[in-house]
């Protein structure tokens, strides 16, 4: 029923300035070592591929996975994603990094990173380390 919903959207989902994001958790007494940024999917995607982590959501020529090719366990999680943004509850936002191989990680929230790069979005607000900005500066919106 989920699916059906976000089926009949447009291509792309509802604008990123209608979904509403909450802080990570995950930042919880330490938000001053954190900055909540805008960045290029796209981009970010190209980085991230070369993660260790990337292969339950990437095929190895860098494309998301379709639903159905997902693991059980990830497909899971992109269905509560889907709900959440179906019925207007806020998501938590991302957080990024930068990995051992001087690429994109994505810590808490890729869940909703890859749901929504998957619906299409374009741009999406994360969080980042204050110390990786200057490392993460070509993935940001407007740099």
């Amino acid at each position: 029923m989920v699916m059906a919903i976000l089926q009949e959207q447009k291509p792309g989902g509802p604008p990123a300035s209608t979904v509403q994001f909450t802080d990570s958790p995950a930042l919880t007494g330490r938000e001053s070592k954190y900055r909540t940024v805008e960045v290029n999917v796209d981009a970010v995607l190209q980085s991230w591929r070369l993660s260790l982590l990337s292969f339950e959501w990437l095929t190895p020529e860098g494309t998301l996975r379709t639903l159905d090719s997902l693991p059980l366990r990830e497909r899971e999680k992109r269905l509560q994603v889907e709900h959440l943004l179906s019925t207007g509850q806020k998501l938590e936002r991302p957080v990024l990094g930068i990995g051992l191989m001087d690429n994109v990680e994505i810590g808490g929230g890729k869940a909703v990173f890859m749901t929504l790069a998957a619906l299409g979005y374009k741009t999406l607000p994360v969080h980042i380390p204050v110390s990786c900005e200057k490392e993460l500066k070509s993935f940001l919106c407007g740099s």
